[in-house]
C-alpha cells in the first residue's frame, strides 16, 4: 500500500514536469518493466493514457505522439537488451565450466528447447506481452535460441502495440477512473499466473514419468 501512495505521488509530479522528462519517463519504465518485473510498468502506461485526456500535462506537445513514441521505444530498448543478454547467457554456459554445470546446463534438453521455440517462436513471443511473468523471460529464451533478431522485434512491436494499446485506450476513456483498470489487471495477472503455473506442473509432470520409464 506504502509504494501504491509512492507510485500516485510520482506520477502526480511527472505530470507537472517539461515535455522531456516526461518522454523519458514512460521511456524509462517501459524500458525498466522488460528488464526488472517487479516495476509497474503496465500502471503507468494506463496512467500515460489519462494523462493525454485530461490534458492535464502543462505542455500539450507531449501528447498521443510523445506517450506512443516513449512506450514503443522504451519497450523495443527493454526486450533487446534482454535478447542480447539471452545470446550471452548461452555462449558463456558453453564455453565456460562453472559449479553446477552439469544440473543447469543440458545441451540436449537446449536443443529440444530449440527446437520447440523457434516452431512456436512467433505465437510465444506475442501472447507473452499479456503477462508480466512470461514476457520477461520470453525475450532471454528468444536470445538464447537463435531467433532471428527482425523476427523477435517485429513480432516483439505487434505484441506491444496489442497489449499497451489497451492499456493506453483504457486509461484514456475512463478518464479520472483510470485506477479501476489496476484493479482488474490485478484478478487478470493473478488468473493467468494460476493457468501457467498449472500448465507448467502439468509438463513437468509428464516429462518425469517420461524420464522414469
Amino acid at each position: 500500500m506504502q509504494f501504491e501512495h509512492y507510485l500516485e505521488q510520482l506520477l502526480s509530479w511527472i505530470s507537472t514536469q517539461e515535455t522531456w522528462i516526461v518522454w523519458f519517463f514512460f521511456f524509462f519504465s517501459n524500458m525498466t518493466e522488460n528488464i526488472f518485473p517487479p516495476w509497474p510498468g503496465d500502471s503507468v502506461t494506463v496512467f500515460g493514457g489519462f494523462l493525454v485526456a485530461q490534458d492535464v500535462h502543462q505542455h500539450s506537445d507531449f501528447g498521443w505522439v510523445g506517450l506512443l513514441s516513449s512506450t514503443m521505444a522504451g519497450n523495443l530498448v527493454g526486450g533487446y537488451i534482454m535478447y542480447i543478454l539471452g545470446e550471452k547467457i548461452i555462449l558463456w554456459m558453453q564455453n565456460h565450466t562453472f559449479p553446477l554445470k552439469a544440473q543447469l546446463y543440458d545441451e540436449e534438453g537446449l536443443q529440444k528447447t530449440i527446437s520447440w521455440f523457434s516452431r512456436n517462436s512467433v505465437l510465444v513471443i506475442l501472447f507473452s506481452r499479456f503477462s508480466a511473468g512470461i514476457r520477461f523471460f520470453v525475450s532471454i529464451v528468444a536470445g538464447m535460441t537463435n531467433v532471428p533478431i527482425l523476427t523477435f522485434l517485429s513480432c516483439f512491436t505487434i505484441a506491444v502495440v496489442l497489449w499497451c494499446g489497451l492499456l493506453i485506450s483504457g486509461g484514456y476513456f475512463l478518464g479520472k477512473n483510470w485506477q479501476y483498470i489496476l484493479s482488474l489487471l490485478s484478478i487478470y495477472s493473478k488468473v493467468i499466473s494460476i493457468f501457467i503455473f498449472s500448465i507448467l506442473a502439468i509438463l513437468i509432470f509428464h516429462y518425469q514419468r517420461k524420464k522414469k520409464r
